[in-house]
């Protein structure tokens, strides 16, 4: 009998590739020291309320006050989160994130004071302020975007219980991640050998390329069993995760949740709404697409899980964790030789957590911040998808390294809306530096494939997200309730539309809501789609040698948040506020599918 193959445990991973948390807190006794000063400044961040306004000088030191305990309590719950997330069965490690977690809900009840208080000043007087002391002026565009938000920040008292309750606002995401990344028992499947193999989040992904069809069906059907069983569980933490999103901008008088999300970065509703009416407008190329991919199958019905394996060959090229460096390294020469220096540097540093292990956190993702390397996760397997993520969580950690070592704390940051664009440029320059110099038609129709399903996921399928979420939260407010059978009847009518009939949409795929930790990030996932199409356009200007293309482009890399993200995106070269750079995303992807159809049906 076969033995069932089985992912490592944390501590049989080899050490190179697994990142090296030391470089944050060389062991947990300096992690305690560091929780136990930010608690001991709780205290004297509060007394600076007092006299905050007095004077222009004690605005600027209740300011530093604030950011200085902010960027001490970052360290510490980043270290806790990795730790966390590189084992969440570890019990030890899920403490350190829970005692992050309350934390930071404290430190925000003691800083709650802060914007309501310099909403006290007018105009005049902070320009009076801004005028008398200098060092203030460093701090002008924070300033600038605090002022902004008059009228969507209560009193002191309101935002010190709101600030209070983070931690109960955030306990049914919690209980989703559990759920998701540790509690869950997946069942043993084959592979394409016929081997039994413990299905997993990332053997999912992997199971679903298989070219069998019978592999791709009974990963599906296995995953979704799993999930099928706990489907109201899984709707009820959603659901209450949404009254948290709807509850919270009622208190700050927003219209709904979404305004308020965006309000965040000061991103307009219209730029939301002009992508889910793009895609509208372009949802026949989708189901072009599908039925293209139903011919080549040869295959009477197509299946959600069909909608994954590629549609040629396989390259006889298999992607190493090492060999995706180099490729890596060549599709980015283009971005300069100073940002392939800190490439380099975040794989010689152990910056990578590379492999998948028992209680690892599922998919992949980069963290960090100003005091500490732009660390990434991920599960890795050997194939172009991963060469992909690899070269997508770069974008995000040369972006943090560029902004972090370019701009002072309080703009070593920057918003979500922004930050998918880093990490979508690289995997459009990886996609154009194969179609630059692969002649090979059989690597060239697979690059496409690859190229057009990442658009399919990225652009296509995190919209239909958006509208998911988007009526999510609209129910809520209108005190529909959110019952698992609701949730997967809307699903499977969204998904029907999207796809077209030349897909069957399968009764399982109606739960996918399910498995979705996105829904939970309160209005995250458009931004993958914005951020691809933009990112579209930027790579094109760099590769095609437009003037000052790569100037601005890793311009807008450093600029952080010191600039509001649709001015540091007009400045690099795309105006997001017009559907301009989505036409221009889709020309691309008609403009590939053609040369696509034209190479597999010779």
């Amino acid at each position: 009998m076969v033995a069932t193959k089985q992912l490592p445990t944390r501590a049989a991973v080899p050490e190179p590739l697994t990142w090296d948390l030391t470089k944050i807190y060389a062991d947990q006794t300096a992690y305690r020291e560091d929780v136990e000063q930010v608690k001991a400044a709780l205290p004297a961040v509060t007394v600076l309320k007092a006299h905050f306004t007095d004077s222009a000088d004690t605005v600027l030191a209740g300011i530093q006050g604030v950011l200085g305990l902010y960027r001490r309590l970052e360290k510490v719950a980043v270290y806790a989160s990795l730790k966390s997330d590189q084992d969440t069965g570890n019990s030890t490690n899920a403490a350190l994130d829970d005692q992050a977690g309350s934390l930071t809900a404290k430190v925000s009840a003691a800083t709650a004071w802060f914007e309501p208080a310099l909403l006290t000043l007018s105009p005049a007087q902070l320009d009076q302020f801004l005028d008398e002391n200098v060092a203030l002026r460093d701090y002008r565009h924070l300033l600038d975007t605090v002022r902004l938000q008059k009228g969507h920040v209560l009193s002191e008292s309101e935002e010190s219980l709101l600030a209070g309750a983070g931690d109960i606002f955030d306990a049914s995401a919690k209980t989703f991640g559990v759920l998701n990344n540790a509690d869950f028992d997946f069942p043993t499947v084959q592979d394409e050998a016929g081997n039994p193999v413990k299905l997993s989040q990332g053997l999912y992904g992997v199971l679903l390329e298989s070219v069998q069809p019978a592999v791709r069906r009974q990963a599906f059907e296995a995953l979704y069993k799993v999930y099928g069983q706990f489907r109201r569980t899984l709707a009820s933490t959603l659901a209450s995760q949404v009254k948290v999103h709807n509850f919270v901008a009622q208190a700050h008088h927003y219209p709904d949740a979404r305004t308020a999300a965006l309000a965040a970065n000061q991103i307009p509703t219209s730029v939301y709404d002009s992508l889910v009416s793009s895609v509208d407008n372009h949802l026949d190329l989708l189901h072009r697409y599908v039925a293209l991919r139903k011919k080549i199958l040869g295959v009477d019905e197509l299946h959600m899980y069909d909608l994954y394996t590629p549609l040629t060959k396989k390259p006889a090229v298999n992607y190493t964790y090492e060999r995706a460096q180099g490729t890596a390294l060549q599709a980015l020469k283009v971005l300069g030789p100073d940002y392939l220096k800190h490439v380099k540097t975040a794989f010689n540093s152990r910056w990578i957590d590379v492999v998948e292990n028992q209680g690892k956190r599922s998919g992949a993702y980069s963290s960090g911040m100003y005091d500490t390397a732009p660390y990434i996760l991920l599960n890795w397997q050997d194939n172009i998808d991963n060469l992909y993520t690899l070269v997508h969580e770069m974008g995000h950690s040369m972006h943090s390294y560029l902004t972090t070592h370019n701009q002072p704390y309080q703009y070593g940051d920057y918003s979500i809306f922004v930050a998918e664009i880093a990490s979508t440029t690289n995997e459009n320059l990886l996609t154009n530096y194969f179609l630059a110099h692969e002649t090979d038609p059989q690597m060239r129709a697979y690059v496409l494939n690859y190229y057009l399903d990442g658009f399919k996921g990225t652009v296509f399928r995190q919209t239909q997200f958006a509208e998911f979420e988007q009526w999510l939260h609209e129910q809520d407010a209108a005190g529909q309730a959110l019952t698992a059978d609701r949730l997967s009847k809307y699903y499977l009518q969204l998904n029907q539309r999207y796809y077209g009939d030349a897909v069957v949409s399968d009764p399982q795929i109606a739960d996918e809501w399910s498995r979705i930790p996105h829904f939970y990030y309160n209005y995250y996932v458009y931004q993958y789609a914005t951020g691809f199409a933009a990112a579209s356009t930027l790579a094109e200007r760099m590769t095609t040698n437009q003037p000052d293309a790569v100037k601005d482009y890793l311009g807008y890399l450093k600029a952080g948040s010191s600039a509001f993200p649709i001015d540091v995106m007009h400045t690099a070269g795309v105006d997001m506020t017009k559907p301009t750079y989505l036409d221009d995303a889709f020309k691309v992807f008609e403009e590939r599918l053609d040369e696509f159809e034209q190479l597999v049906t010779k």
